[in-house]
């Protein structure tokens, strides 16, 4: 069973999709909240296992309500739920640590897929915007200064050829459980080698560094 919270100041919206997600028995919705600032205030007392979030939320948006969270609640995974014109703000919550993002209007397959993908410690890109997402971190990363003179491929030279095939195969997709199969490792060793990559390449997550990877041509 995974838990979940709706968080979007849109009624229509949270019964929308607790009319989708109540079609699947693996789904458990334990609450709601309006704004940022009400959902971190219900997570004091209900640990969900996946957000579903809006990125827009009057009092605290989601942006500022991912940091807080990654900030105190690192294991909760967190959905950023967007329109096709909000690419600025997902790349920012993507920097706070937001495990993914889908457009409001993805179909009910397609939501519950992106619900047990980052439930299973994959991140998720929404193939309408991504496009978008990755030019903005291209834009920005670039102008980023990597240890003094280091570029960014200078910045991948930090890494073992090991932790390489780790991040490599994070940027396709593959959450730890097939990492583990594909490298032959245990799960613990996978986390562990994730955490450290992204130590060295100063990321927040594993969609940041997904958007990294793919921009290097590796």
């Amino acid at each position: 069973m995974i838990n979940v919270i709706l968080a979007d100041d849109q009624t229509i919206v949270r019964e929308g999709l607790k009319m989708i997600l109540s079609l699947y028995d693996e789904i458990n919705i334990i609450g709601e909240a309006e704004n940022g600032e009400q959902l971190i205030k219900l997570l004091e007392n209900s640990l969900p296992d996946v957000i579903l979030m809006d990125v827009r939320m009057p009092i605290m948006d989601g942006v500022q309500a991912t940091k807080i969270i990654k900030d105190n609640y690192k294991n909760v995974k967190i959905i950023i739920l967007t329109t096709f014109n909000d690419d600025e703000y997902i790349f920012k919550a993507i920097k706070n640590g937001a495990d993914g993002y889908l457009l409001k209007d993805a179909g009910s397959e397609y939501i519950i897929k992106a619900i047990k993908s980052v439930y299973n410690g994959a991140m998720l890109l929404d193939p309408e915007v991504t496009v978008k997402v990755v030019k903005a971190f291209n834009s920005i990363i670039k102008n980023q200064s990597f240890n003094g003179s280091h570029d960014i491929n200078n910045k991948l030279d930090l890494l073992t050829p090991r932790e390489m095939e780790v991040a490599k195969l994070v940027s396709q997709g593959k959450n730890n459980k097939d990492i583990c199969q594909i490298l032959f490792l245990t799960e613990g060793t996978v986390k562990n080698y994730v955490t450290r990559i992204l130590g060295k390449l100063e990321l927040n997550s594993r969609t940041e560094l997904a958007l990294f990877i793919n921009q290097t041509n590796v």
